[in-house]
């Protein structure tokens, strides 16, 4: 008896030489002779199988040893910078403190509204340039100039992600984007210092919003991407915990350069971020997976050869890939990449999910970023408020492992936008402070986690050669949220609480969205759209 075998390689509709594979062909083999010194590795009682690329790739990527874990943290770690630019408005945006220079109680106290006083009968505790709000001026003005600079930093975000959503699956691939993306938003945040008034400022913003939209998504997709099945859930998390410590950092850094101008914290996170950049560029490698996609199978296997502890340790696995390499000379094996995503969007499986997932990325999205934001209008100190929805972010990539580990994708987001929901709406109505902070932290901590747990969720939905776009959509739709964050936080900065029961109804409504969508743990990734249905009717075994 003979076996017959498919060899799909992800996006490729090259023809091969006649003693080759071709895509998709039916090849037949003899049995395997016990004495014919063959690899065993890949043999059954009968007869030997030729795996499909796939399984190859992910046997190799299977274990995970020190390379992999380097490998790992370097990519994670540009998180970290991203978190510092996403949330630094925080502080250099802050309404800075003041006190009265006149002694007449009547002309100025404590209580008294700022815009009422005199501007010789206060002053600011601090710097004059402490932050923007002091340096121009801005105390007075409306909440959609004071929120300016935050919003425009998330509509870049949005529109960045349209421009730049298809170069990593395409041309430029995950690295050489990362890379490029974390150099612009150094650069950019760099330049903000010579800001001279609040729209050269948000124009700024604006630029350094889409400068650093790929970074979330080329992150997230190249770490896992690098490694087995069991893994994925496990690195997607160090994207998650590199972003919460970047967030905690925060606060100390704005500490240290406390009483000096806003410019200060700008250089102190735009520098450190350009030397990172020096080591993504020459100790990073690039996607297996995507490098085969491209045609580009010898630069695949050299990777797969370098980061694979299971490549190392079996002889049989480098045998199985150096059978994957060598396309015809002259030949391209180059997907065109748009025509990949008119097909998704023909697909409606494929649309029912990205529905499924961009209305619930919204509201995540205005209640994670709403919520982080809104922590100035508590009356709690600033640094100690931030201080600790950012440490409430660490037990948040905890929860998030264990959900990823332990129970389903799908009703794990369900439950924390539900429960958000809930402690969002309850907020408002606490009348007690210790109960308004702790329902406060706890819609927090939900709407965190289900910001974790969507991004990886969406990576298991769809196959390689649309990963980056479809990732990279469910994140715009996580901005497009963010950027009324600002202006509902500005709207009600004198009945502050009430922003918390928009943010709360609409994590709350937003389950909903996700019941029909499928379940994906433990499910290995596909590299085709073709591949992905196949899997989906169970033609094909996982």
């Amino acid at each position: 008896m003979t076996d017959s075998v498919m060899l799909e390689l992800s996006c490729l509709e090259s023809t091969k030489p006649e003693n080759k594979l071709k895509v998709g062909e039916t090849v037949e083999h003899e049995p395997a002779q016990a004495n014919s010194g063959e690899p065993t590795s890949f043999l059954n009682d009968e007869s030997t199988t030729i795996h499909s690329v796939d399984k190859i790739i992910e046997q190799s990527l299977g274990g995970f040893g020190w390379v992999q874990l380097v490998q790992a943290f370097l990519v994670a770690l540009s998180s970290l910078f991203d978190s510092l630019q996403t949330f630094i408005s925080i502080f250099t945006d802050a309404d800075p403190k003041w006190h009265c220079t006149n002694s007449n109680s009547s002309i100025c106290n404590p209580n008294s509204n700022i815009c009422n006083i005199p501007k010789s009968s206060w002053a600011w505790n601090g710097h004059s340039s402490e932050t923007t709000v002091s340096a121009w001026g801005l105390e007075c003005s409306s909440s959609f100039m004071t929120g300016l600079p935050a919003s425009s930093y998330f509509m870049g975000s949005l529109l960045g992600g349209f421009v730049l959503a298809v170069f990593a699956d395409s041309s430029i691939g995950r690295k050489k984007l990362l890379f490029l993306s974390c150099l612009a938003m150094s650069f950019t945040s760099a330049i903000t210092v010579f800001s001279t008034n609040i729209w050269v400022y948000s124009a700024l913003r604006f630029v350094c919003g889409i400068c650093r939209v790929p970074i979330g998504t080329c992150n997230l997709v190249l770490l896992t991407e690098k490694v087995g099945k069991e893994w994925r859930g496990r690195v997607g998390v160090m994207e998650e915990l590199f972003f919460t410590l970047g967030y905690l950092s925060l606060p100390g850094i704005a500490y240290l350069t406390k009483g000096s101008s806003w410019k200060s914290l700008y250089l102190a996170t735009s520098i450190p971020t350009f030397c990172y950049c020096l080591v993504l560029l020459f100790f990073v490698s690039e996607s297996p997976r995507w490098l085969l996609t491209q045609g580009r199978h010898e630069e695949a296997i050299v990777v797969l050869k370098t980061i694979s502890s299971s490549t190392k340790s079996n002889p049989a696995l480098l045998s199985q890939l150096s059978k994957l390499d060598k396309p015809l000379e002259g030949e391209t094996s180059k997907p065109n990449h748009w025509s990949m995503i008119k097909k998704l969007f023909k697909k409606k499986w494929a649309l029912q999910r990205m529905v499924g997932l961009l209305v619930p990325g919204f509201c995540i999205g205005l209640g994670y970023f709403g919520m982080a934001l809104g922590v100035g209008n508590l009356d709690m100190n600033l640094y100690l408020s931030v201080t600790l929805n950012a440490l409430l972010e660490i037990p948040s990539c905890v929860m998030t492992f264990l959900m990823i580990e332990k129970w389903s994708r799908k009703g794990s987001l369900i439950t924390l936008c539900v429960l958000g929901g809930i402690f969002g709406i309850m907020t408002p109505f606490a009348r007690i402070g210790g109960i308004v902070i702790g329902l406060e932290l706890a819609a927090f901590f939900c709407a965190c986690t289900a910001y974790n747990v969507i991004m990886i969720y969406t990576v298991e939905l769809f196959p390689t050669c649309v990963r980056n776009f479809v990732t990279t959509a469910v994140r715009q739709t996580l901005m497009f949220g963010a950027v009324f964050g600002p202006v509902i936080v500005s709207s009600w900065r004198n009945n502050e609480l009430l922003s918390y029961r928009v943010f709360g109804a609409l994590l709350l409504v937003s389950g909903f969205f996700m019941v029909r969508l499928p379940e994906t743990r433990g499910v290995a990734l596909s590299d085709t759209i073709d591949e992905q249905e196949q899997k989906d009717n169970n033609t094909m075994p996982v």
